[in-house]
């Protein structure tokens, strides 16, 4: 089995709930899609954390952002990643600040899994799409507004792959057709037909449910996994921080 986590956005309540989670099923290898900072309270130990557990990584466009220049950024976010930026440099363990700096700066923009695990699949790892892995956003209503765009990120993998950045979990079929979790009871039985799927977030959630979201890859299963967690505890560290938005606090409540 193996858990495949997305959009942590330094939520340490969530990232730990979900990683108990995955520790109570007896999973063993977990990756991680991106984003792992940006907007939330905890950037240091969300990161550390994606470093000791994650066997693969790949980059974010928050993490990209962290590590150049937030480009296309709303003022919240700029204002996270300028204030995240300051708070994994001014750590005063050095080793600590260049240990980040030197993971961060490691992250792929894709990752392909393969080998005896995975029967004879390919399963690329990106964050945002095939085509463009670190922003391009995939909507489940692009399958009718402009199905050219999932048709070339069908045309970039061979046959499974894996995806975050919008927050929003579910399948895409090549037709192309979106199946939420809730329209597959929380799971989805793949075929040999080429299947997309957005894992949704860890660290914030937009699709009105606030629990913390993440995708378990069962042999030919997906399973969609929702997690509660202490969103209150959350809220009050990104309240008590005048750099984060009180917004970033109000949207995890309601989960959006």
């Amino acid at each position: 089995m193996l858990a495949i986590i997305s959009d942590i956005h330094s939520n340490l309540e969530a990232l730990s709930a979900v990683l108990a989670d995955v520790d109570a099923r007896g999973i063993r290898r977990v990756v991680c899609l991106g984003d792992v900072i940006g907007y939330g309270p905890n950037p240091r130990e969300c990161l550390d954390l994606v470093q000791q557990r994650c066997s693969d990584a790949i980059l974010g466009n928050h993490d990209y952002a962290t590590l150049y220049e937030p480009t296309r950024f709303n003022f919240g976010a700029e204002e996270a990643v300028f204030w995240t930026r300051a708070t994994l440099e001014n750590d005063p363990d050095p080793a600590a600040v260049a240990r980040r700096w030197e993971f961060m700066g490691s992250l792929e923009i894709r990752r392909v899994l393969d080998g005896p695990d995975f029967g004879d699949r390919k399963i690329l790892l990106v964050h945002g799409s095939p085509r463009r892995p670190v922003n391009e956003y995939l909507f489940p209503d692009d399958t009718f507004n402009v199905p050219a765009k999932l048709a070339a990120s069908f045309e970039r993998f061979r046959r499974v792959c894996f995806v975050g950045h919008t927050h929003l979990p579910g399948v895409f079929t090549d037709e192309p057709e979106f199946i939420s979790p809730e329209d597959a009871d929380g799971v989805f039985r793949l075929t040999r037909k080429k299947t997309l799927i957005n894992v949704g977030s860890v660290g914030q959630p937009r699709d009105r449910d606030p629990r913390a979201c993440y995708v378990i890859l069962e042999e030919e299963l997906i399973r969609f996994v929702r997690v509660e967690y202490d969103v209150k505890t959350t809220m009050e560290k990104i309240r008590a921080i005048p750099e984060l938005d009180d917004y970033l606090a109000i949207r995890l409540e309601d989960g959006r």
